[in-house]
């Protein structure tokens, strides 16, 4: 029996070593719950110059006043007095210097003339102004008529080619933009892109003379040049003078059916837009072209302006041609003819009755009768034209 007894004892110390060597099964790991999982936070991507270059702009915008704003709009013709001042007072967005502007001064007194302008503009909203000629050559020559600036004039474009074609007409182009740069100029209001071949066209001799495959490959090329040479150019006079009268003097009607300017005079806009790299505008006549609105003259028409930027696909500055000429002045009952224009769609006006329409263009923003998103974007083009000619640094 005891030994029974040892034996079961002995079997039993056994079975509880064995239990206490023995561990506890293993669990399986858990998966950690979906919400406790740490995602690594994406990094933004890096801004492209392009978007650097709208944000930019866009600051810049947000900083301004309206009075600002309305003031850069206005790309005017150099007063006889306190030029300087008017830059400060109405904040302009540049100066158009004619032929009395550049008579008879040397090199370093232009210069210094516009550095003065320059420096007003710094003074106040800091925005480097539009410095503007019209350079063309042949008969419309503001800066080469001065011997002082130049021995000759330049020759017409249409006389370069006869000379010595394309390379002829790139070679007086590349002059040009480094004489005009030199002296302080930023815009040259050309190449001329309307299509003339009757020598009895009052726009032909300032034209290349040739159809509109010709004229288009010009445009286009001289557009190149000059971007390239960093000199802004404007396209003019859209949609095209073909046998019309001067406006200067007279309001010009132009009967011709849509199909003649879209085969035709359309072919040298959209070559040189397409061609400009942001550096090209687009100057608007007075013409009125009757197949879409027989009303109003194409500077104030909102029906040439959608012509330009939806069938044309520009997007640039477009401006008028000067405000003060006989076949346009006469449009606003109440002499506000520069808020008919920015209504239409123009972004920069030209005139030399800046004094009176800056007030007018402001008057109708704060009375609710032009909106502050009209004038928003036509300052966000013109902001961005200046920076696409280095005048705004990126």
């Amino acid at each position: 029996m005891k030994r029974l007894l040892a034996a079961a004892m002995t079997a039993l110390t056994l079975l509880m070593l064995a239990a206490c060597g023995s561990s506890p099964a293993e669990e399986a790991p858990q998966e950690p719950a979906a919400s406790q999982v740490q995602e690594e936070p994406e990094t933004p991507p890096e801004p492209t110059p392009e978007e650097l270059a709208a944000q930019q702009i866009e600051d810049l915008l947000s900083s301004l006043t309206l009075e600002e704003k309305v003031g850069q709009l206005f790309f005017v013709q150099v007063p006889d007095a306190d030029a300087a001042a008017d830059v400060s007072t109405h904040h302009l967005g540049g100066y158009i210097l004619f032929g009395r502007d550049t008579a008879d001064k040397t090199a370093d007194a232009l210069i210094q003339t516009i550095q003065s302008y320059q420096d007003a503009a710094a003074a106040d909203t800091g925005i480097p102004l539009l410095i503007g000629v019209d350079e063309e050559g042949g008969t419309v020559v503001r800066v080469s008529s001065n011997p002082h600036l130049r021995a000759s004039k330049f020759r017409s474009p249409q006389r370069a080619h006869a000379d010595g074609g394309m390379e002829a007409v790139l070679a007086d182009t590349r002059e040009k933009d480094i004489l005009l740069s030199a002296l302080g100029f930023n815009v040259n209001l050309a190449p001329v892109a309307d299509v003339s071949t009757d020598p009895g066209d009052f726009i032909y001799d300032r034209t290349l003379g040739q159809d509109a495959a010709a004229t288009a490959d010009y445009v286009s090329q001289v557009v190149t040049q000059m971007s390239g040479d960093g000199m802004g150019s404007v396209l003019k006079h859209f949609p095209g003078y073909g046998n019309n009268i001067d406006t200067h003097t007279g309001i010009a009607v132009d009967e011709r059916p849509l199909e003649d300017f879209t085969n035709a005079d359309f072919l040298p806009f959209q070559a040189g837009t397409e061609a400009g790299g942001g550096r090209t505008a687009v100057l608007v006549s007075h013409n009125i072209m009757a197949a879409v609105d027989d009303t109003l003259p194409a500077s104030l028409s909102p029906a040439v302006h959608d012509l330009l930027r939806e069938q044309l696909g520009f997007d640039g500055v477009v401006m008028t041609d000067d405000l003060a000429m006989e076949a346009v002045a006469a449009y606003s009952a109440d002499g506000a003819v520069a808020v008919m224009a920015l209504e239409a769609g123009n972004d920069l006006i030209i005139t030399t009755d800046y004094r009176t329409q800056i007030p007018k263009v402001i008057e109708a923003v704060e009375g609710g009768t032009l909106s502050e998103d009209t004038i928003d974007t036509a300052c966000r083009r013109v902001l961005t034209w200046k920076q696409a000619l280095g005048l705004i640094g990126r």
